[in-house]
């Protein structure tokens, strides 16, 4: 039976991680520290608790981290403080080169790197979410494994440390921003009081995020994790030569709703704080 190990289960992070149950594994997760919603969605997922990270890094074949991308740097450090010598995949939306730090800081203590990326919303009855691995070949096959006959979706890419990274920031960096220039656009009509011609216009087209206004909010509460995101793809963008000023933009927008964290704002409070920022003071 393999044994995996999470870090950290959020709403993705959990509901991936569960799904390799459908093949008789294990898995793990480290309380400490973690939210009291944390550890309620552990425990709904069937999760099993361990002491302390140690106790993971010793009796997990894979370690899988999903978490925030401005963590996951820590979170691969403090695994490879613990001598980890299983195969650690990272899933999280960083860029390339974030990925060969991480790859070369879990490979000092003696695992294996997987480049991971998960496209798609929480697996669930109806959702089936897409994991992109890349990496050495004979890691790739037992993480693919332990989520056969799950509603996840193993794709696997050609190449070593990076192609994984890199499509997940080509699609984010595009469904991303594209919702915060939508949120932007609607709040500058709003203020000249032509926010229904607005989206009578978008509604015209046969799609367009500029008339899905109620996904605005859930941007906004989310923008405490997709601000860093969207910095990783302005990263990756610079190092491949194309311009990133408009992935820093939007890094930029969202910091003025970070305060919303995880909230559940109404669309007047979102398009207040683009004007006034986090800290109250006038844009």
């Amino acid at each position: 039976m393999t044994t995996l190990g999470i870090l950290h289960p959020g709403s993705m992070g959990a509901a991936i991680a569960a799904q390799a149950k459908h093949s008789e594994a294990e898995v793990l997760w480290c309380p400490a520290g973690r939210s009291a919603s944390s550890k309620d969605r552990a425990r709904r997922h069937g999760l099993t608790p361990v002491h302390a990270l140690s106790d993971m890094t010793e009796r997990a074949d894979i370690i899988l981290s999903l978490c925030p991308p401005a963590a996951a740097e820590d979170v691969a450090r403090n695994v490879a403080a613990c001598s980890y010598a299983g195969i650690y995949v990272d899933g999280n939306a960083v860029s390339p080169a974030t990925m060969l730090n991480i790859s070369a800081m879990v490979q000092h203590s003696g695992a294996t790197a997987v480049d991971g990326s998960v496209i798609g919303s929480p697996p669930s009855g109806s959702k089936s979410p897409r994991l992109y691995l890349s990496g050495p070949a004979d890691a790739l096959r037992p993480v693919a494994q332990i989520f056969e006959g799950s509603a996840v979706q193993v794709r696997l890419l050609s190449g070593e440390i990076g192609p994984a990274s890199a499509l997940k920031l080509s699609y984010s960096s595009y469904q991303k921003v594209s919702r915060v220039l939508a949120a932007v656009a609607y709040a500058l009509a709003s203020d000249h009081g032509v926010e229904a011609e607005l989206l009578d216009i978008a509604g015209g087209r046969t799609s367009s995020y500029l008339a899905e206004t109620a996904y605005f909010p859930k941007v906004a509460a989310r923008s405490w994790r997709w601000g860093p995101e969207m910095k990783e793809a302005a990263q990756a963008l610079a190092a491949a030569g194309l311009p990133s000023e408009l992935a820093d933009a939007a890094a930029a927008v969202m910091e003025r709703w970070t305060g919303l964290k995880d909230a559940s704002p109404d669309l007047a409070l979102v398009l207040q704080e683009l004007h006034t920022g986090t800290e109250g003071q006038p844009s």
